[in-house]
């Protein structure tokens, strides 16, 4: 098993809808329908999103 980064990705779906919600583990958020377009944004850290109090 290879060592944990600490880093935390949720992706919740929300019921009722076609939506999925994203945390990134530098705690910003995003929407997609999209689960590609959802991964994508989560693993292209930084780009696409700033941390949690940065927004603008």
């Amino acid at each position: 098993m290879s060592g944990s980064t600490g880093e935390v990705y949720r992706i919740d779906w929300l019921p009722g809808t076609d939506v999925l919600h994203g945390t990134c583990h530098c705690g910003a958020e995003h929407t997609s329908e999209d689960p590609v377009a959802m991964w994508e944004w989560m693993l292209g850290h930084p780009e696409g999103h700033t941390p949690e109090g940065h927004r603008s």
